[in-house]
């Protein structure tokens, strides 16, 4: 697939050179070697323009998170926990099924339990509620005579179902991070920091991020010590990882903290998926993601999501185990249905000219599994980039999962067909929707005419951001300890991609299913290995030809405990071609 190459400019040139001396100096002041210019480019486009913001950057400190007080509506949160656990009021934690949820209710419902023993948790069915808060949760609230619900990754367009509550005399606290609409639900405190007017200083935290604030301001509130938080942060930095939210700010810090309790002293139920990923320890970023996020996600895509709460709840490691290989085997089975449908939804576009024309990708399977059709969207845009949504037949309408490309606002070309949708939710790259069926046609040529009218051709070639170019000679293991540095990496905080041309192609061949292995060097450098995943197709290109131009990370390779630096091929192009 054709790529588009961009390289990020420096905007303000010589603000640049102010920060490069003020940087370099305090360097020599500290007894420390400079950076690099290429290093302290990518430093300055990434918003590090300042001493004082670099220091942040490198040494992420729990000190640097904000006062939860100065989000809207905490201190009636707060004041509505106290009450119900003076009043010995049973409470309920109830979040949503994916990783962000379920994270986010073990986190809470295991900080209170200590400090509250009435208290419950509820996780809503995929298949029989939907998402966020539903009807029969409340009724199950209701019927356990609890008085007050802390929503968590959801609840912030559930006026309806608080409103319901509400006359059955239960209370709600809503965590949230989805944008609301103008009207909020009548709740006792609704803490989300995109709403507009909460002035809370970092708007991008999880669902999960949302509630640690919540209980970050209960302990300040009550005067317990931080170090009761700190035993949780392993479900932050999962949270984090999974819901792809940026890794700037608050994020960045409780993604560190996360990763360091994760790969030192996890919880039992983390610790046993760990095992079960045949990754026990070094855990990134990228390895949460794609590691421990599907096992968790699993539960509730394949059977119930009550399971993975259970898991990272489990303070034994019996019940801990049990439910880690049930997750597992879910997992297998969600990988079987992903595989499946992924095939037989490329079938569709394959057999459809018209199809494989649109601007847009929107199928329907009315035995798709509900669970894995947001994973199939994004399969399927790794074949044909566009905005796509997978249908699936449930509850007598079809529900549907969308995934976005990079540039292009999904959510509000949704908005603009919502007069054929029964609800939809989400943000900007994902969402799900309903529908009737005798609108699928109709919603079709509708969400094809929005996107064809909104993107532009551009958007639907799939990019490569490069951070800087540099020489193949620049690549040392010193580098490469700085990179890592830049770490923990996510989206506003990629591994660095950098660009080199006219490489020469020492060896080139293709190994596993469809993947590139190189020999490459540039001028007098040593000779790299390289790997590009899932770039088989380009090898009759390359072969024969002089030289190539490369994008690429720098990673570390380990074989038989021997490390090597090698390069993660991005992309590749004939050196001739502009």
């Amino acid at each position: 697939m054709q790529k588009r190459w961009i390289e990020t400019p420096i905007t303000d040139y010589s603000r640049f050179i102010i920060f490069r001396t003020q940087f370099n100096n305090f360097c020599v002041q500290k007894g420390k070697e400079p950076l690099s210019d290429s290093l302290l480019e990518i430093l300055f486009k990434r918003g590090i323009d300042t001493i004082e913001k670099a220091n942040d950057f490198f040494r992420p400190s729990l000190t640097q998170l904000h006062n939860p007080f100065l989000m809207t509506d905490m201190d009636n949160a707060v004041k509505r926990i106290k009450k119900a656990i003076l009043q010995q009021e049973k409470i309920l934690v109830y979040g949503d099924y994916d990783v962000d949820g379920t994270t986010a209710v073990a986190l809470v419902y295991s900080f209170f339990k200590k400090y509250h023993s009435l208290i419950d948790f509820y996780i809503p069915n995929r298949y029989t509620e939907g998402y966020g808060i539903s009807i029969q949760g409340i009724d199950y609230a209701y019927n356990q005579n609890i008085k007050l619900i802390i929503a968590l990754d959801c609840g912030i367009k559930s006026t309806e179902q608080v409103a319901y509550a509400n006359n059955l005399g239960i209370d709600f606290i809503i965590c949230d991070h989805h944008l609301p609409d103008i009207n909020l639900p009548q709740a006792i405190a609704v803490l989300d920091p995109k709403r507009s007017d909460c002035t809370y200083p970092y708007k991008e935290l999880s669902g999960c991020g949302v509630g640690f604030k919540l209980l970050q301001a209960f302990a300040l509130w009550e005067n317990i010590s931080f170090s009761e938080l700190e035993t949780h942060l392993e479900l932050l930095a999962i949270s984090i990882a999974s819901d792809i939210v940026p890794l700037t700010g608050e994020n960045r810090v409780l993604a560190y903290w996360g990763l360091q309790k994760l790969n030192q002293n996890p919880s039992i139920g983390i610790k046993i998926l760990m095992e079960l990923a045949d990754k026990k320890d070094n855990y990134t970023i990228s390895d949460v993601v794609f590691k421990i996020g599907p096992r968790i996600n699993a539960a509730g895509r394949i059977d119930d999501a009550r399971h993975s709460v259970a898991l990272m709840i489990a303070d034994n490691e019996i019940i801990a185990r049990e439910k880690g290989d049930f997750i597992n085997n879910k997992n297998a089975e969600r990988r079987e249905y992903d595989s499946l449908i992924t095939e037989e939804a490329l079938a569709i576009i394959n057999a459809d000219k018209v199809l494989q024309q649109k601007k847009t990708t929107v199928i329907y399977g009315e035995y798709w599994h509900k669970g894995v059709i947001g994973i199939v969207a994004s399969r399927l845009i790794e074949t044909y980039y566009r905005p796509t949504i997978v249908f699936t037949k449930s509850n007598g309408c079809l529900t549907g999962s969308a995934r976005s490309v990079i540039g292009f606002d999904l959510y509000e070309a949704l908005v603009a067909c919502k007069h054929l949708l029964e609800q939809f939710g989400g943000h900007k790259y994902a969402a799900g929707l309903t529908i009737k069926s005798e609108n699928l046609a109709i919603f079709q040529q509708c969400f094809e005419n929005v996107v064809a009218d909104t993107i532009t051709n551009e958007l639907l070639i799939p990019e490569v951001v490069i951070d800087a170019e540099i020489l193949l000679t620049q690549i040392t293991p010193k580098f490469y300890r700085l990179i890592k540095q830049f770490s923990p990496f996510g989206p506003d905080n990629m591994n660095p991609v950098f660009c080199s041309t006219n490489v020469l192609v020492i060896d080139a061949t293709i190994v596993g299913k469809n993947h590139l292995k190189l020999t490459l060097r540039q001028h007098d450098s040593k000779i790299f290995n390289a790997i590009g995943f899932g770039l088989g197709d380009v090898l009759p290109q390359i072969l024969n030809q002089a030289q190539v131009n490369i994008c690429y990370t720098v990673e570390e390779n380990i074989w038989r405990e021997l490390k090597t630096l090698q390069l993660n091929i991005k992309d590749i192009r004939v050196a001739d071609i502009p």
